[in-house]
């Protein structure tokens, strides 16, 4: 007989062995030139009618201490009266159970920050945020519009605007454009914090070949002092005029100078309009249409509010019925810099600037007017203009036109220069 025993193995035990996940460690954030992991961090923005003290209040800050908090802070930055609806602000609090604040930020501009310390002993001080600008370069050739073919890159229209309200608008109808008019852009992109883009800052130089005719135009600064900027083409020659066909964008002649003008209002007597009327709407920006002083900015009678520029001994120029004026007498301003706003100030029947321009004292038409072309590069700045102009010709001679682009394609970026406060 044989007998056979069966005896199961014994299952040796699994010994399961845990890993433990790794636990990151928070990054660091900075922002405002503080470690905002050391701190409780809220952020708001000003609501209407509400006040810097109010903030604190509501914030576990006692009255007496707002008030001494005001009063330092004053020195540097009078927050009472800046604090603005809308502005955002930033309280860094400490990590108690009351929250305390420890600072306050206030934001006037995207760029500008103020900050109102009061850990220990209290200052204030004002700064601005890293900036960032990035050159790129862009072509395109013409299909239909140029903001169509800039928009296919996914550029700004701004840009748009540039090239033909400031920097071609005396050499190149943008309306007239030719299929297969090519042009190369070389401009700057501006960021703050190296994530807020906000826009194009300038537009380097450009080169727009219209009708087999080649345009070149050179960002160019000719005066410091008074932060005067041209456009020149590649023989030094000013691209623009003296003075610009509009003192505002986007606008039509809604009444031209007329010295025989008869109104059934006045019983058609002749009443002679000595100025050009270019309709639009409350608010939008009046620009001075050539470099020069404010002599007048003022309201009175049927002018309402009112600003007049002496440009030189010859020149002169008012802008009328503004809604709010924006220059002070004394005032040099430059071409296209906005002077007020469209408003019905004065005798006038609906929104508009009454535009009047003198020469040797006299009101004149400005349309029938042979103006100048805008002040010539100096001949000491000229070899100089030269010398500058050359590295950046030759890249926009070495930039190559791309075919039409289907698909959006983001501009080649080519250079990035870095700003801090």
């Amino acid at each position: 007989m044989c007998f056979i025993g069966c005896k199961k193995d014994e299952e040796k035990p699994v010994i399961v062995k845990e890993e433990l996940a790794a636990v990151e460690e928070p990054k660091d954030v900075f922002e405002f030139g503080f470690k905002l992991n050391d701190y409780i961090v809220k952020r708001d923005t000003v609501k209407a009618g509400e006040s810097f003290g109010g903030v604190l209040e509501r914030n576990n800050v006692g009255y007496p201490k707002i008030f001494y908090i005001a009063e330092k802070a004053k020195e540097t930055y009078n927050i009472a009266r800046f604090f603005q609806k809308g502005k955002p602000y930033t309280l860094l609090c400490a990590k108690d159970s009351l929250e305390t604040p420890k600072c306050f930020i206030y934001q006037p501009s995207l760029e500008e920050y103020v900050v109102i310390n009061f850990n220990d002993s209290i200052h204030a001080y004002k700064s601005r945020k890293p900036i960032r600008y990035i050159e790129k370069t862009v072509t395109g050739i013409i299909t239909s519009s140029i903001s169509e073919t800039l928009d296919e890159q996914g550029v700004s229209a701004v840009l748009t605007n540039k090239l033909a309200d400031e920097i071609y608008a005396w050499t190149i109808d943008f309306r007239r454009l030719q299929k297969g008019d090519r042009f190369k852009v070389i401009y700057t992109d501006k960021y703050i914090d190296d994530t807020i883009y906000t826009g194009i800052h300038d537009v380097k130089a450009a080169y727009f070949e219209h009708n087999n005719e080649p345009f070149y135009a050179f960002r160019f600064e000719t005066d410091s002092v008074k932060g005067i900027v041209d456009y020149f083409n590649e023989e030094a020659k000013n691209l623009r005029r003296a003075f610009l066909k509009a003192p505002v964008k986007f606008s039509r002649i809604s009444s031209r100078y007329n010295l025989k003008r008869r109104i059934a209002v006045y019983g058609y007597k002749v009443r002679p309009h000595k100025g050009t009327d270019f309709a639009a709407p409350i608010g939008t920006p009046i620009m001075a249409t050539a470099n020069g002083t404010v002599t007048e900015s003022k309201r009175r009678g049927g002018n309402g509010n009112y600003v007049k520029i002496r440009h030189n001994a010859t020149y002169e120029t008012q802008y009328l019925h503004m809604s709010k004026r924006k220059s002070k007498v004394g005032q040099f301003v430059k071409q296209g810099d906005v002077i007020g706003w469209v408003g019905m100030t004065g005798n006038t029947g609906g929104p508009h600037v009454c535009y009047r321009f003198w020469k040797n004292g006299k009101q004149v038409d400005p349309f029938k007017q042979k103006l100048p072309e805008a002040k010539p590069i100096s001949d000491s700045l000229k070899i100089e203009y030269l010398e500058f102009i050359k590295p950046i010709k030759y890249k926009l001679d070495n930039t190559f036109f791309k075919p039409e682009i289907k698909e959006n394609k983001q501009p080649e970026q080519t250079v990035i220069t870095q700003a801090t406060s």
